[in-house]
Order: C-alpha cells, then sequence, then structure tokens
C-alpha cells in the first residue's frame, strides 16, 4: 500500500523519509493524519532529543542532595531542615522570535508549571535573554516585546522574577533565545512524578479549555526560523497568567488531598505528549476521549486536538473513586475539570473521538524509544576556530605602560560601561515586580546571585534562617571561540556568582540552545560544550537535575546562507545559604574599607573579551581558561570569608575585566576608590586593566579585621591575593595613575545605555 501522505506533507510534520519508515514499521501499517502529527511532534528534538541525548548521558546526576534528578518536569534538591527546593529551565526561543511578547509570557508560564506539577509553590523567576543588537529595529522590537512579556506573566501570576542576564549581539539579530528558569518550594509530603499507575485509575484533564493556538509547537521548536516562519503564528501559544494562578492553588490542594497517582503538565505537544509520557514512565496505556475534552472552538479534528499547545493544562491519574473530590476542588477555583480517560494494561495510547479510534500508538514508540542520531564528530576544529586562535595580543597596536594616555583609558572604561551586555538591565528589571511574596533578599543588581528567603507559609520571615540563591550564566562569545573552555567557564562563574553571596552550590538545570547538530560545526560545538559542562559539574560537586535542549537556531541572511547563534549553553545553578543574615552583595559598604584581590592578576587574556569585541571589533583568540583547584580555592575562601563576617561586599571579575568590576563595585555602593594594580612585565595595559579571566573576586574588608583576614588568605590561597586599594567617598574611581572617572560620568554611561538605544 502506497503512503497516504504526500513527501511534502511528510516533511511538514517535520519527519524525514527514513523516520517514516521507521513508523510505518513501529505500527504495522501506515499512519492517519493524527497518528503522523503526534509522531512529528514526539520524534522532534524538542521532545525525544534525538540529537543530544547520547551526549547529556554523560552528565552527572546524582549527589546526596538530590531527590528528583532528569525525567521529571523539573528536579528537586533537598534543603535540609526538611525543606525541598524544585528548580528548572527552558526555552521559548522560536515562539518569542515570532510573537516575542506572547513567546516570552507562555515560556514563564510553561517552567512555572514543571514546578508546581511537582507538588512545589513557585518562589521566584530567573531568565537569560539574548538578542541581536539594538541599533536594528527588529530586535527593539523583540527586546522590548520579550520583556513586556515576561513582566505581564510574572507580575500577574505574583511570582518574584529576582534576576537573570540579558547579552545583545550581532550573532542573535535573527534568533534571539528566551531562556525562562523558576524555583518552587515542596509544599505537599510526596513529591508528585509523572508515571501513570493503576489499570483503571480515571485520567483528568483540568484547567482551561483547549483551542486551535499553539499547534506543533515542538515541531516548530525544533526547525530553522526563514521568513516563512511568520506564518507559524498559530504555533505561539496565548496565555492566561490569572487562570495560572488559580492553576497553582487548585493543584496544590489537590495533591494535598492524596488522592493525585500521578500529574504531567501540558507543555510541549499538549496531549499528545502528556499521555505518552505518563504511560511510558509508568508501563501502562492511557485512553483518553476527545469528546470529554473541553474546547474552546468548535470544529476542532483529533490532531487539532492532540497538537494544540493551549496553555495552563493539565492531565492527572486520580485514584478510582475520588476523582469527584478533585472535580470539585478546581470547579471551586473556576477551572476545568472532567474525566476524559483511563489507565489501561496494555502499553498504548489510544485516543477515541466521535464513537471511534482516532490514534493508537505503542506508548514507548512516542516517548521513550524513539530516533537516536550519533552524528559523525569532526576530527579536527572547524577552519573559523582555527583562524581564531592564531589571533594574538600582538596584533593589536602597541600599548605599553607609558603608550597611552590617561583621558583615552578613562573613554575606554566609558565605552565598556555604555556596551548594552555590560551596562545596568535596570530598564529591564524595573518592569518586572521581584518583590512580591516578600521573599526577595537582593534587588536584581545588587549581587552577583539573586536570594531568596526560604519560607515555609506557615512560618514568619523571623523564623527563617535558610535562603537560597539562584544564577543563570553563559558567556556564548567564550563557548563559540572555544566549546568546551567556555562550557567550563559557564558552570565555573555561575558557581563563582553563588560563592559571591556566601551560598554552597548544589546543583544546576542547562539549555542547550544550539544551531543545527546535522551541520559539522553545529555538531562539533554541542559535543564539546556537553563534555566541558559534564567536567565542570564532575568538579563543583553540582549535578544536572535536568534541563532543555534548544538546536536549530538559525536563520537565513540575505544571501540566503544559514546563520548559526553562537553555542549558548546556558548555566542555572542554585546554592544554599545556612544563614540568610551572613550574606554580601557587591556594592562597597564603608569609605575606609580595603578592598582585595582573591586569585591573581597575571592570568587575565584578551581573547573572547568586551574589549576585543568592543574596542577592537574582533572576536578572536581563546577565551580564558579554567583552573579547577584555584577556582574552588577562590570561592570557598570567599564563601568562609562572608560567614565569618570579614567580607563585606564581593563581586566577580566578569565581562570588561577587574577595571569594570571595580566600577561597577562603585555605582552599586555610590562610594568612590583608589586601587593600585601591579602592572606584571607580561602583561600590557590593556590586558591587565580589561582582560578576563576566572577565579578572580574583588572583596572589601573593615580595617579592624585586615590583620587577620590577610593571615586567612595566606592559610587559603598562599600567594593567590592582592591588597588592591581602598573605598573612599571622594566620588571617583582612580587607578594607578593611568584612570580616574567620577561617578557621575560611569553612572551616565552604566544606567543610561539602554533606555539611549531604544528612543
Amino acid at each position: 500500500m502506497s503512503a497516504p501522505f504526500s513527501p511534502q506533507e511528510i516533511a511538514s510534520e517535520g519527519i524525514t523519509p527514513r523516520e517514516y519508515e521507521e513508523i510505518v514499521t513501529r505500527l504495522g501499517r501506515h499512519p492517519n493524519k493524527a497518528e503522523l502529527g503526534m509522531f512529528g511532534v514526539m520524534w522532534s528534538e524538542h521532545c525525544c532529543y534525538k540529537n543530544s541525548r547520547p551526549l547529556l548521558s554523560q552528565f552527572p546526576t546524582e549527589g546526596d542532595r538530590v531527590l528528583v534528578g532528569p525525567g521529571e518536569n523539573a528536579g528537586v534538591v533537598d534543603l535540609g531542615d526538611g525543606l525541598r527546593l524544585a528548580f528548572k529551565i527552558e526555552s521559548h526561543n522560536h515562539p518569542s522570535a515570532i510573537e516575542p511578547f506572547q513567546g516570552a509570557a507562555t515560556g514563564v508560564g510553561g517552567i512555572l508549571r514543571d514546578i508546581f506539577t511537582m507538588g512545589a509553590r513557585p518562589i521566584a523567576c530567573l531568565n537569560s535573554l539574548r538578542f541581536g543588537t539594538l541599533d536594528n529595529a527588529r530586535t527593539r522590537r523583540i527586546f522590548q516585546g520579550v520583556v513586556e512579556g515576561i513582566s505581564h506573566y510574572g507580575n500577574c501570576v505574583g511570582v518574584p522574577t529576582v534576576g537573570g542576564e540579558v547579552y545583545f549581539d550581532p550573532a542573535y539579530n535573527g534568533n534571539p533565545l528566551v531562556n525562562a528558569m523558576a524555583l518552587g518550594l515542596m509544599e505537599t509530603e510526596a513529591i508528585v512524578k509523572s508515571g501513570a499507575n493503576g489499570i483503571g485509575n480515571p485520567v483528568l484533564y483540568v484547567g482551561s479549555t483547549t483551542g486551535r493556538d499553539g499547534m506543533g509547537g515542538a515541531s516548530f521548536a525544533s526547525a530553522e526560523l526563514s521568513d516563512a516562519s511568520m506564518d507559524d503564528r498559530p504555533a505561539v501559544q496565548v496565555g492566561d497568567p490569572f487562570l495560572e494562578k488559580s492553576l497553582i492553588e487548585a493543584c496544590l490542594e489537590a495533591f494535598k488531598t492524596g488522592a493525585v497517582v500521578a500529574a504531567q503538565d501540558m507543555g510541549a505537544a499538549g496531549l499528545t505528549c502528556s499521555t505518552s509520557e505518563m504511560a511510558a514512565k509508568g508501563g501502562v496505556g492511557i485512553e483518553l476521549d476527545l469528546d470529554k475534552i473541553p474546547a474552546r472552538e468548535k470544529g476542532m479534528i483529533p490532531y487539532e486536538y492532540l497538537l494544540s499547545e493551549s496553555q495552563e493544562r493539565m492531565l492527572f491519574v486520580a485514584h478510582k473513586g475520588r476523582e469527584q473530590e478533585l472535580i470539585d476542588i478546581f470547579h471551586k477555583w473556576g477551572l476545568q475539570a472532567v474525566v476524559a480517560g483511563q489507565v489501561i494494561e496494555e502499553e498504548i495510547v489510544r485516543i477515541l473521538f466521535q464513537g471511534g479510534i482516532a490514534a493508537e500508538i505503542p506508548a514507548n514508540a512516542l516517548s521513550d524509544n524513539t530516533p537516536i542520531y550519533h552524528r559523525e564528530l569532526l576530527t579536527k576544529a572547524p577552519e573559523y576556530a582555527v583562524q581564531a586562535w592564531t589571533w594574538s595580543k600582538n596584533n593589536l597596536p602597541e600599548c605599553n605602560h607609558d603608550g597611552m594616555s590617561a583621558s583615552t583609558w578613562d573613554e575606554i572604561l566609558l565605552t565598556l560601561l555604555d556596551t548594552p551586555s555590560i551596562a545596568s538591565k535596570q530598564w529591564v528589571y524595573r518592569q518586572y515586580d521581584h518583590q512580591v511574596q516578600n521573599n526577595t533578599v537582593f534587588l536584581p543588581g545588587g549581587a552577583d546571585a539573586a536570594v531568596i528567603r526560604v519560607r515555609p507559609i506557615d512560618k514568619a520571615p523571623s523564623e527563617c534562617k535558610i535562603g537560597v540563591a539562584a544564577t543563570t550564566d553563559c558567556n556564548p562569545r567564550y563557548v563559540y571561540l572555544n566549546p568546551s573552555e567556555g562550557a567550563k567557564s559557564a558552570v565555573a562563574e555561575a558557581a563563582r556568582n553563588l560563592s559571591c553571596v556566601g551560598a554552597d552550590p548544589l546543583a544546576i538545570t542547562d539549555n542547550l540552545n544550539f544551531g543545527s547538530p546535522e551541520k559539522p560545526v553545529g555538531y562539533w560545538q554541542l559535543y564539546h560544550a556537553c563534555q566541558g559542562i559534564a567536567e565542570a559539574c564532575r568538579e563543583f560537586s553540582t549535578p544536572v537535575t535536568g534541563g532543555n535542549v534548544s538546536l536549530y537556531n538559525e536563520t537565513l541572511d540575505s544571501q540566503g546562507n544559514p546563520q548559526p547563534i553562537y553555542p549558548t549553553p546556558v548555566i542555572g545553578m542554585v546554592g544554599l545559604i545556612p544563614d540568610i543574615n551572613t550574606i554580601v552583595g557587591q556594592a562597597w559598604q564603608n569609605v575606609g574599607d580595603v578592598i582585595y584581590l582573591l586569585g591573581v592578576s597575571n592570568y587575565n587574556t584578551l581573547g573572547g573579551s568586551e574589549y576585543l569585541a568592543t574596542i577592537h571589533n574582533t572576536v578572536a583568540g581563546e577565551p580564558p581558561v579554567v583552573d579547577f583547584e584555584l577556582e574552588k580555592k577562590v570561592q570557598s575562601t570567599c564563601r568562609l570569608g562572608i560567614r565569618k563576617n570579614w567580607i563585606k561586599s564581593a563581586h566577580d571579575c566578569a565581562e570588561g575585566g577587574i577595571i569594570v568590576t571595580l566600577a561597577e563595585c562603585c555605582l552599586s555602593g555610590n562610594l568612590g576608590a583608589e586601587v593600585t594594580l601591579k602592572t606584571p612585565k607580561n602583561l600590557r595595559l590593556d590586558e591587565l586593566f580589561f582582560g578576563e579571566a576566572n577565579s578572580k573576586i574583588v572583596v572589601t574588608i573593615a580595617p579592624e579585621n585586615v590583620s587577620n583576614f590577610e593571615t586567612y588568605l595566606t592559610d587559603n590561597l598562599g600567594n593567590q591575593w592582592e591588597k588592591l586599594g581602598v573605598v573612599t567617598d571622594n566620588n571617583y574611581l582612580k587607578v594607578n595613575s593611568q584612570i580616574n572617572v567620577s561617578l557621575a560620568d560611569m553612572g551616565d554611561r552604566f544606567y543610561n545605555a539602554i533606555s539611549r538605544r531604544l528612543k
């Protein structure tokens, strides 16, 4: 029998000819339209990780504090004292490129559902955003729409957006990245899992109605963007944060009854994903009747029901006989709740419609036993990397210790502070409600990581001592130049940011944003970045509890050539703060405090630096390398110094090098500083001032603690530290004889850089 679909129809579902043959083999027949669509979304990279799963298997996933690792809606770690934290990061890149407001808003809604599906109350959101340059009108529209969408959903649902990162680079002109992370505190005694069980148990559909919005969103997220993508607007969902707030409360109330056996968010691939994954994880089957599904549009066919990604929907398996108890809870909250199916013994997903069988597929064929591709790895680095590595600082104009005037160095600093990737993101975070729930300790921009007081709903703030720190980190330019080292740096910086507020790093969730794995360079980047993450996570004892893979982040340029983004493996890391009263931010605290550098200053490199890209319009060289032993010593020294109440402020050296770090500390504390940097003969001045490196933290100490602190530094770091200077009230940053810039000039560039470009 010939296939009932044309090659074009098969390809439109994201299925290759070889995959179609495999579908026919699995079924023993040709699929119908609904079944073809189900395979299309479930065999997409977004759902089955067919190109990345072999690489993800090397990640460490177990640890003393890990309660739930990869495979569930979110990871869960043990905070001690009976407290458990759920957290996860996911992408909504392609929807945000096409419809920025709803794409970003529903990204927030989706990640929140992953959290409360586990039985956790969402307590915080972060985001990691990448855009093109702000001189591009399309970039400005997408940037403003994304920020508005995040703000709208998070503010309305009542979960604070407490931190994150925003980068701007031409590499993202065609394909922005919108990664959303959420944290939640477990409220249920048992962690709610997603595996269905109990033959004959009812399957409940709860939440919102099903419409045609979000059709085929998983397949859409697994294809390259093109001009035709504008026609895929139906693949962008529409969210309702007020309904989601009700859904949070209803789900948590329902879980506490003990009547729920399993729960699954209806995110990517909607009903198809939730039914097949719940069935496969439980080793059972699910029969679902589409006639029972509450629909918001008339005339919907099985294909539309099954591929819809309408928001704010969940699928439950309930204990038989207790379904009405759950239905009553959801109706009380003004939500839909119906028995739409049952758990069956045969391990299949059977979909009923208008008295007949609309689809019938083995659950494993959709969920676990999906195609896996082992791509061929380049035996040597691609040409672009080899060429970049040949670059040397000697290619730059001469820059000896006396060769440039002070005004030149001042202007370079001001130019870097005016660079949107370095500049203050207050234009962004002032649109977010970051204090709702009253547990946010640092306002955005005030510390290297967000800090949240962990407060169960039945306790007052004064009774809560434990805190959680969270951050998202990745320098994509580093990863582009050297995927393995760049990925290691992302993990190291995430851990360093947590250490700068006094938190012990616990675990990570990752969002792997890459180009096409079907292209040799794209797969080479993905392969080596995963290796780097795995190695770094083992070194820092921060297992991976889950995450998201977003590939095919490419667009066509005006000549029709594919332009991939920079490889961007975003690391979302959480840390434990034993005592919320013993933390620090990045701002100078008092005039007269002494400034120190933990780590050594002569490891700087200009390769991959913001200085090289901004001042010399060059992306080249080797990025910084992570010395794990030094990194761990610097971080532990910082954490313990904070807990001894010696360290009054801490800020890691990142983009822009030590001078930008010092400037940010000045601006945060509205105090000046006088600093003397040693000038090693092996470093140019621009390398000393603006070169970048890992394992470096700037801290301040009260004068009366200097003697004890320096003894402590020598005991813990040997000679790998440096006394830099002192905090002043003269409203200037002075460094050696080369830099002398007022806080007013720095503040104008730093705080107004983004808003100026949006006018």
